[in-house]
């Protein structure tokens, strides 16, 4: 289902979305070491692993289950997701050349005994499908860790689909 605009019954845009809904989108992120945060090949775009930062910092340190509950879980995998969607909008130049998200991965770090892990992933999905709509969401993978990058509780990584 798409969202459409009333006037001229056309979808709305990922961008248009992003605006209605208020969201302003962080910084496009820098890598913490050596590697390339995006590649693209022909029309697959693929993100490494997104962390819940604001600039150099992490936003959420500590484990589900341990030192944070779900829904703190969540607002870090949210976090993630929007850094993720900063990076795509700096690499593609608009969020409106996204054809699909392909995949989306998300690793919790979590204290042993966790099983939420589902609630948590679904802070990034739900932003996700709140900016590219329903019909672009991605089949998921995720899974518990025992630790994560700058001590985050979650990462993410996408593979977009894009318009050429």
């Amino acid at each position: 289902m798409h969202t459409t605009n009333a006037q001229s019954g056309f979808a709305e845009s990922a961008e248009l979305k992003l605006k209605r809904l208020g969201v302003s989108l962080p910084p496009s992120p820098e890598p913490f070491g050596t590697y390339t945060e995006a590649v693209q090949v022909g029309s697959l775009l693929f993100l490494s692993g997104m962390l819940p930062t604001a600039g150099r910092t992490a936003k959420f340190v500590g484990r589900v289950g341990a030192e944070l509950d779900t829904a703190t879980g969540r607002a870090a995998a949210r976090l993630a997701a929007m850094n993720a969607v900063a990076l795509v909008r700096h690499h593609l130049g608009s969020l409106d050349r996204v054809k699909r998200i392909v995949r989306l991965g998300v690793s919790v770090a979590t204290e042993g005994n966790v099983h939420d892990h589902p609630k948590v992933a679904d802070g990034a999905s739900d932003f996700l499908q709140d900016v590219f709509g329903p019909d672009k969401n991605p089949t998921r993978l995720v899974y518990g860790v025992a630790s994560l990058p700058l001590g985050t509780p979650v990462e993410v990584e996408l593979i977009f689909e894009v318009h050429e």
